[in-house]
């Protein structure tokens, strides 16, 4: 059988066109679903925050996490503040106080601008941090820690660590950050607060999106909404192509809306596969070890090797969760906190629902502030929903009374095993597959050099 010859005369057949733009625009398409997909994950955050009662420059949200809010890979260790800030208008301070708070920025890229409080440059003596919008070319006053965004709308993420087990204290010293103008005052521009705690089916995460055709419409809006960041001009390029760009109507005919929401669709499993069956031998914590880094590069919290930019490592952590920081990523004693991933069991099968599992972490965790582990749903990426309703278990309340000179057997089924304290149980959902972050808050020494090692999770039945 003779094979169709798509070039005649040094010049493509009619079906040679059609093929090759199919192709081509379906290849754009998935590079820039995977691309872009942190943009669209934080403008997800954005609009609920909006959607909430949370105002720019204004209105601030408190949030102290639970299963009831859909959030990428939140946790209920501590509580949370979400400052939503527009720079549209030029330049805002975001004055921390003194204490035990932990904060970073990010644009609506996703792109790290600055961190504040611990991790920060001030440290726990607070400091005025002043978030620059992009293009900013006029002088800068003494006296600020600074920082570029590449959008004007940037989320600022404030934890504070609790004393113990009580949380009041800590939401109070959040509520003392204040946000104003560059040239005005705090007095004259008060904040006000809403606490999104208690509203169940918030949802914060693009998930909604990702699958369809609305993923590509919400990218469009952006491009709209937003300054162009000069650094993605070969990908805007990419998007024109496809029918996405500035100040242009976003219609696409038949063939590309079939192109745009098949994309949308495989550029989703393409994601998940890189995320949750991740090849890269670097991946692993400790030889033979299913446990796995949440985060691959830990070199400066922006994704950046010598010489590029490592875009899998980058689409593995926005898939199953948002934000990024060097404190967030180091891999030294001292860090501001450590992530593990732990989504298989000791066969290397993926941890389900209706499967009952054990995991015996050695004492003490080299944990100089605490320690927890959470339980996430492998769908949503968010905290696991159970009847019990509690997926995680933390060393600061239901494991504060442990005796850290003896192992600790923490237990995950949809039920608890016989004579087992409800404290050191995780109620898992059969039918559906979670996994585990496994999070040390200013990890020691041991954490990094190998001599403190979590052993794999075991199935019994």
């Amino acid at each position: 059988m003779t094979a169709p010859q798509y070039i005649r005369g040094g010049f493509p057949s009619p079906d040679a066109v059609r093929r090759a733009y199919d192709e081509l625009d379906y290849q754009r398409a998935l590079a820039m679903y995977r691309f872009f997909f942190p943009t669209v994950s934080l403008e997800a955050t954005w609009r609920e925050n909006l959607a909430a009662g949370a105002a720019p420059n204004r209105v601030m949200v408190l949030l102290v996490g639970s299963p009831d809010q859909y959030v990428f890979t939140a946790n209920s260790d501590t509580p949370y503040a979400g400052l939503t800030i527009d720079l549209s208008d030029g330049p805002m301070v975001v004055e921390v106080p003194p204490g035990t708070l932990m904060g970073t920025a990010n644009d609506l890229n996703q792109l790290w601008v600055l961190d504040l409080g611990l991790p920060g440059p001030a440290g726990a003596e607070g400091g005025k941090h002043l978030l620059l919008p992009p293009g900013y070319d006029e002088p800068v006053p003494e006296g600020y820690f600074t920082g570029t965004a590449t959008t004007n709308r940037v989320l600022v993420l404030v934890r504070a660590l609790p004393h113990g087990a009580e949380v009041d204290p800590a939401i109070a010293l959040i509520q003392q950050v204040r946000v104003y103008p560059l040239g005005a005052d705090a007095e004259s521009n008060p904040l006000e607060w809403v606490d999104l705690s208690e509203q169940k089916g918030l949802d914060f995460t693009p998930v909604r999106w990702e699958e369809t055709l609305d993923y590509w419409r919400i990218l469009h809006e952006i491009l709209n909404s937003e300054p162009p960041n000069p650094d993605y001009r070969y990908q805007y390029g990419e998007l024109a192509t496809l029918g996405i760009a500035r100040d242009l109507p976003f219609v696409p005919d038949r063939r590309m809306t079939a192109i745009l929401t098949d994309a949308a669709r495989r550029g989703h499993l393409h994601l998940c596969v890189q995320s949750f069956a991740d090849r890269r031998p670097d991946r692993q914590v400790w030889p033979d070890s299913r446990w796995e880094w949440a985060v691959l590069r830990p070199e400066n919290g922006t994704f950046d090797a010598a010489g590029y930019t490592d875009l899998y490592a980058r689409e593995k952590w926005f898939y199953q969760a948002q934000i990024e920081s060097p404190a967030m990523f180091a891999r030294t004693p001292g860090a501001g906190s450590l992530y593990w991933l732990g989504l298989r069991d000791s066969a290397g099968a993926y941890l389900e629902g209706a499967g009952y599992y054990s995991l015996t972490v050695p004492q003490p965790v080299p944990a100089t502030l605490f320690w927890s582990i959470t339980a996430y749903d492998a769908r949503t990426r968010s905290e696991l929903r159970s009847p019990l309703n509690r997926p995680a278990l933390r060393s600061l309340y239901e494991l504060a009374d442990v005796d850290t000179t003896e192992p600790l057997t923490l237990y995950f089924g949809p039920t608890p095993p016989p004579n087992t304290p409800i404290d050191r149980w995780i109620q898992t959902t059969p039918g559906t597959g979670w996994f585990t972050y496994f999070r040390i808050y200013g990890p020691d020494g041991p954490a990094f050099d190998g001599s403190w090692q979590l052993p794999d999770f075991r199935r019994h039945g």
